[in-house]
C-alpha cells in the first residue's frame, strides 16, 4: 500500500530523510517511533503530499506522490500537528465542508456518526475557535475517518488530548486496524506502539530498526530505541 524508496528531503543545507526506505503492506498498523527532529513529521508530510520530496520515490496505493497527489488525497485520511480547521465554523459545518471536497453523498448521517465516534455530538453547532486543543484535536480526527479512506496517517495524534480523548482514540485505532485500514502513525511515546502490528524506529533520517511488535516487549522496546537512536 505504501512504498518509499530512497527517499531524501533536504531544507537548504539540511537533510533531514536520508535515503529513507519503508514499506508498509495493506491492513498493516506501523508506528513510527523517533525523537524530536527524526524526521517524523516531514515524513508524514510527504507521504500526505502536503510536502514534495527532493529525491526518491513514494508510492501510496501504486499511485506516485507527487504527480498523482490530487487521486491520493482521496484515498487518504490524515492527522497532523495542526487541526487546521476553520475555526469560525462549527464543528459540522467543518465537516460538510470536507465532505463535499470528498465528493461524499448524503453525508449528514455519516457526520453525525462521526461526531459522535470522537464524543462531540453535543458541541456538533459550536465554533471551532470556542474549542479547547483536545476538542479540535478530536474534530481532527473526525475529519479523518469521515470519508472511510484506505490509508489513515497519524503524526502524534495523542498530543494535547486529556485521558478520556486518548482512550477514544485507542478504541478508534485499534477498531480502524481490526477493519483492515492501513495505518502509519509517529509518535515519541513508546507505550502507543503497543496498538500497531509493526514497530519501525526512525534515527537520523532513516529507518534505524523494524520489526513485529509481537516479537518486542515494552522493556525490549526501550532498550533497543535508546541503543538505536543514540547510536
Amino acid at each position: 500500500m505504501i512504498d518509499v524508496v530512497g527517499l531524501i528531503k533536504t531544507f537548504g543545507l539540511k537533510r533531514v530523510l536520508r535515503g529513507l526506505e519503508f514499506h508498509v503492506d495493506e491492513g498493516e498498523f506501523v508506528a513510527l517511533l523517533g525523537p524530536n527532529g527524526a524526521g517524523k513529521t516531514t515524513f508524514i508530510r510527504i507521504l500526505s503530499s502536503l510536502s514534495r520530496p527532493s529525491m526518491g520515490r513514494v508510492l501510496i496505493n501504486g499511485l506516485e506522490l507527487p504527480a498523482q497527489s490530487n487521486e491520493v488525497r482521496q484515498m487518504l485520511g490524515v492527522v497532523a500537528h495542526q487541526p487546521l480547521l476553520y475555526g469560525d465554523l462549527s464543528a459540522e459545518a467543518n465537516l460538510r465542508f470536507y465532505a463535499r471536497m470528498y465528493r461524499l453523498k448524503d453525508f449528514n448521517e455519516r457526520i453525525t456518526e462521526v461526531l459522535e465516534i470522537v464524543g462531540l455530538g453535543p458541541a456538533r453547532r459550536e465554533l471551532v475557535r470556542t474549542f479547547s486543543r483536545g476538542m479540535q484535536q478530536r474534530l481532527a480526527i473526525a475529519r479523518a475517518i469521515l470519508h472511510n479512506p484506505k490509508v489513515l496517517l497519524f503524526d502524534e495524534p495523542f498530543t494535547g488530548l486529556d485521558q478520556d480523548a486518548s482512550e477514544m482514540l485507542d478504541g478508534l485505532l485499534t477498531e480502524v486496524a481490526a477493519h483492515g485500514r492501513t495505518v502509519v502513525m509517529t509518535s515519541h511515546d513508546l507505550p502507543r506502539a503497543r496498538l500497531a502490528s509493526r514497530i519501525d524506529i526512525l534515527s537520523r533520517g532513516k529507518v534505524a530498526a523494524s520489526m513485529p511488535r509481537a516479537e518486542v516487549d515494552s522493556r525490549g522496546l526501550a532498550e533497543l530505541y535508546r541503543a538505536v537512536t543514540h547510536a
